[in-house]
């Protein structure tokens, strides 16, 4: 007997949708603003260059300001940042600075001068937003190449996460503030 039931449509994403959750940055010099949300769409799409997707709203500040400045950063949360990530998702920007609201220490990106973090963080990267297409009015995905990039070396080593210790594992949301993190680490046997 088959243990699979259909799923609403409306929740088919849900079952794609606990890759790491992200921190994106944004920046816009000529009205002195920036922002930071939480997001659970991305991933990469080229390897060299570097590029990676991500989906932000088409009515989120965070979006007016990556249009306007043509840049964007991503931070990789961990364990530490779980209260920051979901305060960060569950607001607008528009009105407040969520750094300064929540207490979220931010140092300038090397290449392009985004907000990432550090503290209470796994990863950071700058990103070039790539030049819009036709479907940049029609759907939420944007596209960047990674200029920078930065990651903790106890958890990032040699090209690959090490989930050895419990606090730094990356944050994976299942909806409604509810997130889990990385699990145990499975290698594959050759010839298995």
């Amino acid at each position: 007997m088959s243990h699979f039931r259909p799923v609403a449509l409306e929740h088919a994403s849900r079952l794609l949708n606990h890759g790491p959750t992200i921190l994106i940055t944004s920046r816009d010099d000529e009205i002195d603003r920036r922002n930071i949300m939480a997001a659970a769409w991305s991933m990469p799409v080229e390897f060299s260059p570097p590029r990676i997707a991500i989906v932000v709203d088409k009515s989120a500040w965070s979006r007016e300001l990556i249009l306007r400045s043509g840049m964007f950063g991503i931070v990789v949360p961990g364990v530490a940042a779980t209260n920051w990530s979901y305060a960060v998702g569950s607001v607008t920007g528009r009105d407040e600075d969520k750094f300064n609201c929540y207490g979220i220490p931010a140092i300038a990106g090397p290449v392009l001068g985004l907000p990432v973090v550090e503290e209470k963080c796994l990863a950071w990267m700058e990103c070039r937003l790539l030049p819009p297409t036709a479907a940049l009015e029609k759907y939420d995905t944007l596209f960047g190449e990674v200029v920078s990039a930065a990651a903790d070396e106890r958890a990032f080593i040699n090209g690959r996460w090490h989930f050895d210790d419990d606090q730094l594992n990356t944050l994976h949301h299942l909806g409604g503030g509810t997130f889990v993190t990385s699990g145990k680490i499975l290698t594959a046997g050759a010839g298995k």
